[in-house]
């Protein structure tokens, strides 16, 4: 039988303290998801590419609404949007999508649909946009188990200079005790299609 294994993943980016968290994991030589906002892609395009590089990116729309409280037609340009602008600044086609707060809206499966995504959750979530480091990584330790999707974020929802220093150390904390654990870390897309990169491969 093979090891654990375990995604690590962050929503509401790219910002510029991205750049610390993607040193950090270069460290440890930990792939990640980062699930872009477009605003946030068309406002720091060069580090959507240095994510990029090393990293899966997925879709988490253009500007962070409330899906559920939104048009359906309003749900189809936050995806669209958000889908152009981070193929523009990275060459790269996202396949993965992820509703801000969780929450889908009417119409959501059919903007999916157009461009080829597929929606995802999470398992666990750090709450990292309101606690302390120590309690995000004991969060995530107390809940973890074979399989995991950790949610946490190099972003804060639609601010453009966010404060992410608590889970930069979060997964300073994390990432070597899931590692003595005997945890491998994979893409989102290889946890959820073990012999293949995305749905269509």
């Amino acid at each position: 039988m093979g090891r654990p294994r375990a995604s690590l993943t962050f929503d509401d980016g790219p910002h510029p303290q991205t750049l610390d968290l993607l040193e950090l994991l270069d460290r440890f030589a930990v792939p990640a998801t980062f699930f872009q906002c477009g605003v946030h892609v068309r406002a720091r395009p060069e580090i959507a590419r240095r994510v990029a590089g090393s990293h899966e990116i997925g879709n988490h729309t253009d500007t962070h609404p409330s899906l559920w409280r939104s048009l359906p037609s309003t749900i189809a340009q936050e995806v669209a949007r958000a889908q152009a602008s981070i193929v523009e600044a990275t060459g790269v086609t996202p396949r993965l999508f992820r509703c801000p707060y969780g929450v889908p809206g009417i119409g959501l499966r059919r903007a999916l649909a157009q461009h080829g995504l597929t929606k995802t959750g999470w398992t666990v979530i750090g709450n990292d946009w309101k606690l302390r480091a120590p309690e995000i990584a004991s969060r995530v330790l107390e809940s973890l188990t074979p399989g995991a999707n950790i949610c946490l974020h190099d972003g804060r929802d639609r601010n453009p200079e966010p404060d992410i220093r608590e889970t930069i150390e979060a997964v300073h904390v994390l990432v070597p005790a899931m590692l003595d654990r005997g945890y491998e870390f994979v893409t989102l897309s290889e946890l959820l299609w073990p012999k293949k990169t995305s749905p269509g491969a």
